[in-house]
């Protein structure tokens, strides 16, 4: 069999050996989705690029959030609708490597998989998008946000979107909204909606950053635990596939979404819960912004803490006791 090695980069900034199998293949699992498959394509041509003797295989997976489109997603559980069975087919070593949206992964560990790597972050921030046909007038000193008529229906599936939405504008109606990125916006050009709330990372991986009228940053809106960043994950009993995934793993991405994560299960909540956060590096800190708010949007609770890049799990962690200490879990469980 041969090998070749290659320098590996490490969070911590040490160079690692790595030695590859030329003559395996990886498998990645994934969604079928146009934006999960550019998600696997692009992971795909990360590793082609890092280990050039890498043959790569997409396989496609179907999960219970893709197919049933009718029930809002938090009806369908708490962790896992569009992982579960992803993760399957990789403990099943019918795959090798599972590809998520990163916001998407539940906290909780799955036993004999570990989170490999964590490739460079896209956009962060959450988007408006309004129909097609829609005229775009900005009431004088205001956003195309705050200039939307009363009573206008907004389309989000989203807990975390509409909480911090209605905090805002309590005028406006809520709309339960289910399908990919395409179907959503068919649904909203065809009039269903007068808006929508789509993430500006999802509309950019496929080309339609055109449709975005106003991006919707923090304060106004937190972005999900994960939001914009990739989730690699692999059998834990793996060695040569887990050294391989350091080579394109971002240390700096993976460390603001460890704290993210890490806040996330303190707190206890799932994918759904109506939790934001923001995080910002500067040299070797890293600072962490959460809110946690009721269903209505009536609440809202707010911690930021700076701490060391390098213990980025305690950061979140603090950030969480924070919140818990101003009553996060009453509004989580309520």
């Amino acid at each position: 069999m041969h090998s070749a090695t290659h320098p590996a980069r490490h969070p911590s900034n040490r160079l690692i050996p790595l030695t590859f199998p030329a003559d395996r293949t990886i498998r990645i699992a994934t969604r079928s989705s146009r934006l999960a498959l550019w998600q696997a394509e692009h992971v795909a041509d990360l590793l082609r690029r890092a280990i050039p003797q890498v043959q790569v295989e997409l396989l496609h997976v179907s999960t219970i959030g893709d197919r049933d489109l009718s029930e809002p997603l938090r009806n369908l559980g708490p962790f896992g609708v569009f992982t579960r069975e992803v993760q399957r087919v990789v403990l099943d070593r019918q795959a090798d490597l599972a590809v998520h949206s990163l916001k998407d992964l539940p906290t909780e560990p799955v036993e004999g998989l570990v989170l490999g790597a964590v490739p460079a972050r896209g956009e962060l921030f959450d988007a408006l998008v309004l129909p097609a046909s829609a005229a775009r007038q900005r009431a004088s000193g205001k956003t195309l946000w705050e200039s939307i008529a009363a009573g206008a229906r907004v389309g989000t599936g989203s807990p975390r979107r509409r909480a911090q939405l209605l905090h805002a504008r309590p005028d406006l109606e809520f709309c339960e909204v289910r399908g990919n990125v395409e179907t959503r916006l068919r649904k909203l050009d065809a009039g269903e909606f007068d808006a929508l709330v789509l993430a500006v990372a999802g509309l950019t991986r496929l080309e339609l950053a055109q449709r975005i009228d106003e991006e919707l940053p923090p304060p106004l809106m937190y972005p999900a635990v994960g939001q914009g960043a990739l989730g690699l994950e692999c059998r834990s009993d793996d060695d040569d596939l887990c050294a391989a995934l350091r080579l394109i793993s971002d240390p700096a991405t993976e460390a603001a979404v460890l704290a993210e994560r890490a806040l996330l299960a303190d707190l206890r909540g799932g994918c759904h819960a109506p939790i934001g956060v923001a995080t910002q590096g500067t040299g070797d800190q890293l600072t962490l912004e959460g809110v946690v708010l009721s269903t209505d949007g009536r609440e809202r609770l707010h911690a930021r803490i700076a701490g060391e890049i390098a213990a980025p799990v305690e950061l979140g962690r603090r950030v969480a006791q924070a919140l818990r200490e101003q009553g996060a879990e009453r509004l989580i469980n309520g």
